[in-house]
C-alpha cells in the first residue's frame, strides 16, 4: 500500500540507482519459474520497485543496473542518442585479423524472428591483458588456446555478441560487460552492489535528458 498524507496525496520518494557485478550462473531478474539464481539471492537489501536495465543472461557477467526509476530504459535504450556498451569476450583459439575486420564492419547473425541481421560497424580489439581479477564457474584453462576481445556496441540484439563471434567461427567462453559509457565496472567483485547518487548515475551514462527532482 502507497502511503498518504492528510490530503490523500501519494508520497513521493526519491528514485535510487545501483550497479552490481552480476555473477555466472545469476540471470537478472528478481523472479523466475526456473531453478537459476535470483537477483533476490544477492546479499543486498533492495528497495521495492527495483527492476534491472539492461539485461545479461544466466551465462553472462558484468556490469548491470538496477534501479527504481522507470526513465532509464527509455533513455538507455529507446532514446534517439545511441549509448555505448563494452565487453570482455573469452573465445576458444586465435582470432585473425580476418576474422576482427569481419566483426568491426559487420556480420550476419539470426534473430528473433528468423531474420538474418547484419551487424553495423563496432569497435573491436585484442585485449593481451584483460585484466580480470574474479573467476566463473565456465572459463577456459590458461592452457587453452583462447583469445580476448574487447567489443564495444551501441545495441543489443538477443545473444549479439555471442552470435557475432560465432559467425566468425569461434565460442564464446566468457562474456563480461565492463561498461556502459563512463559507467565502469572496475574492481567491483561477483556480487558486489554499489549505491550511486542520481546525479553521478544520469552524467556516466551521459543520460542528457536528467532533470533533477523530475520522478515518474
Amino acid at each position: 500500500m502507497i502511503p498518504v498524507n492528510n490530503h490523500q496525496s501519494p508520497v513521493t520518494f526519491p528514485h535510487r540507482y545501483f550497479i552490481l557485478n552480476k555473477p555466472y550462473n545469476m540471470v537478472s531478474q528478481f523472479v523466475s519459474t526456473h531453478k537459476v539464481g535470483l537477483l533476490g539471492d544477492l546479499d543486498f537489501n533492495f528497495p521495492e520497485g527495483t527492476h534491472a536495465i539492461g539485461r545479461l543472461d544466466n551465462h553472462s557477467e558484468g556490469l548491470l543496473l538496477l534501479t527504481t526509476d522507470k526513465r532509464i530504459t527509455r533513455l538507455l535504450f529507446q532514446g534517439a542518442q545511441p549509448h555505448k556498451r563494452t565487453y570482455l569476450v573469452q573465445v576458444k583459439n586465435h582470432v585473425s585479423e580476418e576474422s576482427l575486420q569481419r566483426l568491426r564492419t559487420g556480420v550476419t547473425i539470426r534473430i528473433k524472428g528468423g531474420d538474418d541481421y547484419i551487424t553495423p560497424a563496432c569497435d573491436v580489439s585484442i585485449e593481451t591483458h584483460p585484466g580480470i581479477v574474479f573467476s566463473s564457474g565456465y572459463e577456459l584453462r590458461q592452457d587453452v588456446a583462447h583469445t580476448w576481445l574487447r567489443i564495444t556496441l551501441t545495441e543489443g540484439k538477443y545473444h549479439q555478441v555471442r552470435k557475432m563471434v560465432a559467425a566468425v567461427h569461434h565460442r564464446c567462453k566468457r562474456l563480461i560487460r565492463v561498461s556502459i559509457e563512463d559507467l565502469q565496472l572496475g574492481e567491483m567483485k561477483p556480487g558486489e552492489v554499489k549505491e550511486m547518487g542520481e546525479e553521478e548515475f544520469f552524467r556516466k551514462l551521459k543520460l542528457a535528458e536528467h532533470k533533477k527532482g523530475q520522478h515518474l
